[in-house]
C-alpha cells in the first residue's frame, strides 16, 4: 500500500524524485494546431509578449562556513574553518508595480543576498518578505522600484486538462525561455509524486519546466498566469508541475507582510482505505491487524506529542468524517485540514474495534511543530 503522511517534518524527508509515481505518456504538441493571426504572430507570441516583460531571473547568493581536513581538503568535524558562496538562480514575476515578486521558497532559500533582473537589464536588490516552505511559496520586495510591469494573474479553478500550457523562465541561465504544452491533469496531489514534505494539489503539464524555470509563470492561452513552475521529474521528459495561481493568491499577501502561513497539522501516517484494500489485508495470514471493509482513511501510526496522539487516536483507527464531512481518501482529509485552522477543535469520526467512536482534535501549527 501507498502512505502518505500529514504532518511530515520537512527537514527530515528527502524529495527523491526518482520514486514518483508512474505516469501516463504525453503526446508532443502539433506544430499545426498552434494558429496564427493575419500578422504570423501565434497566440504563443501574444501570451509571451503580454507577460514577458514581468517575467524576472532571480540571482541568490549564500555563504556556508565548512570545516576541511587540512591535508585531503575534505569536510571534516575539525579543522579549519572556510567560506564558501554558493550561487543559485531561478525565476519569478512581479505581481505588483512596486515591485512585489512572486517565487518558489526553495529558489531563494537561506539566500544572504538576493538579485533581480528584468528582462530589459535592469537590477535591483531583493529582499525577501516571506516564504512558506510548506506551499513552496516566495514573496520578494525589490528597492527603489515604481511603476514595474506586472504578470496578470488567471483563475486556476476553471482550468481545464487539455488547455494550453506556456512555460517561461530563465532555464539554465538562458533568459525569457518559453515551452510550451498542455495541461496533463488537475489536482495531481504533492504525496503522490514524492513530495511528501509540501501540502499541494499541482497542475501537471508537458511544457518543459527545466532548471531555472522554477518560479517562473505558466500561462493559459490568453497571456494570464494560471501556476507557478516548480517541479520536474528526473526520470521522465516533459513532465512538469505548477502550483495553481489561486492558491498563491491566498497567501501572497501573508507573505507580503511577512506573516507566517499556518498549517493545521494532526500528526499521523495514513493510508486510503477502501472495502477491496481491507479484504486483501484480511486474507493475508501475516496481516499484523484485521481492517474494517470500508471507504475512509487507515491510521498506520500516531506520531507523539500532536494533535492526533493528545486526542487519543491509535494505529489501526479508520477515519470517516470530520466535522460531518465523510471521508473517502488520504488526500482529501489532508485538504479538510489544511482548510481548517490552528486550535480550531473538529469532531473526527473513527471506527475502532469495530465501534463508532468520535474523537476531539485540536490541530497543531506543522511549522511549530518542526522547530
Amino acid at each position: 500500500m501507498k502512505l502518505s503522511r500529514l504532518g511530515y517534518s520537512i527537514a527530515a524527508i528527502a524529495l527523491i524524485i526518482a520514486t514518483f509515481l508512474p505516469l501516463p505518456a504525453l503526446a508532443a504538441v502539433p506544430t499545426a494546431a498552434i494558429a496564427a493571426d493575419n500578422s504570423g504572430n501565434s497566440f504563443v507570441s501574444k501570451a509571451v509578449e503580454q507577460v514577458g516583460s514581468a517575467v524576472v531571473r532571480i540571482d541568490t547568493e549564500r555563504t556556508i562556513t565548512r570545516r576541511l581536513d587540512p591535508f585531503f581538503g575534505d569536510e571534516a568535524l575539525t579543522g579549519l574553518p572556510q567560506q564558501q558562496l554558493l550561487r543559485g538562480q531561478g525565476s519569478g514575476f512581479i505581481i505588483d508595480r512596486d515591485g512585489v515578486i512572486l517565487t518558489n521558497a526553495h529558489v531563494v532559500d537561506r539566500a544572504d543576498k538576493v538579485t533581480v533582473i528584468l528582462k530589459d537589464g535592469r537590477s535591483f536588490k531583493g529582499k525577501v518578505r516571506g516564504v512558506d516552505a510548506v506551499t513552496d511559496l516566495a514573496v520578494i520586495q525589490v528597492s527603489g522600484a515604481k511603476n514595474l510591469p506586472v504578470a496578470e494573474l488567471g483563475d486556476s479553478d476553471i482550468v481545464k486538462v487539455g488547455d494550453w500550457a506556456i512555460a517561461v523562465g530563465n532555464p539554465f541561465g538562458l533568459d525569457n525561455t518559453v515551452t510550451l504544452g498542455i495541461v496533463s491533469t488537475l489536482k495531481r496531489a504533492s504525496s503522490t509524486v514524492g513530495m511528501t514534505d509540501k501540502r499541494l494539489d499541482f497542475i501537471q503539464t508537458d511544457a518543459a519546466i527545466n532548471p531555472g524555470n522554477s518560479g517562473g509563470p505558466l500561462l493559459n492561452g490568453k497571456g494570464e498566469v494560471i501556476g507557478i513552475n516548480t517541479a520536474i521529474r528526473a526520470d521522465a521528459i516533459g513532465i512538469g508541475f505548477a502550483i495553481p495561481i489561486n492558491k498563491a493568491k491566498t497567501i501572497s499577501t501573508q507573505l507580503a507582510r511577512g506573516e507566517k502561513v499556518s498549517h493545521p497539522y494532526l500528526g499521523v501516517q495514513m493510508v486510503t482505505l477502501t472495502p477491496e484494500i481491507a479484504a486483501e489485508n484480511n486474507n493475508d495470514p501475516n496481516a499484523l491487524f484485521q481492517i474494517p471493509p470500508v471507504n475512509g482513511v487507515l491510521v498506520v501510526k500516531v506520531l507523539p506529542n500532536t494533535a492526533a496522539s493528545v486526542a487519543g487516536m491509535r494505529r489501526g483507527d479508520t477515519i470517516l468524517e470530520v466535522d460531518g464531512e465523510a471521508i473517502h481518501d488520504a488526500n482529501q482529509l489532508q485538504n479538510v485540514m489544511e482548510n481548517s485552522r490552528v486550535s480550531q477543535l473538529l469532531q473526527v469520526r473513527i471506527l475502532r474495534d469495530g465501534k463508532d467512536r468520535i474523537v476531539k482534535v485540536i490541530p497543531k501549527d506543522l511549522i511549530d511543530e518542526q522547530n
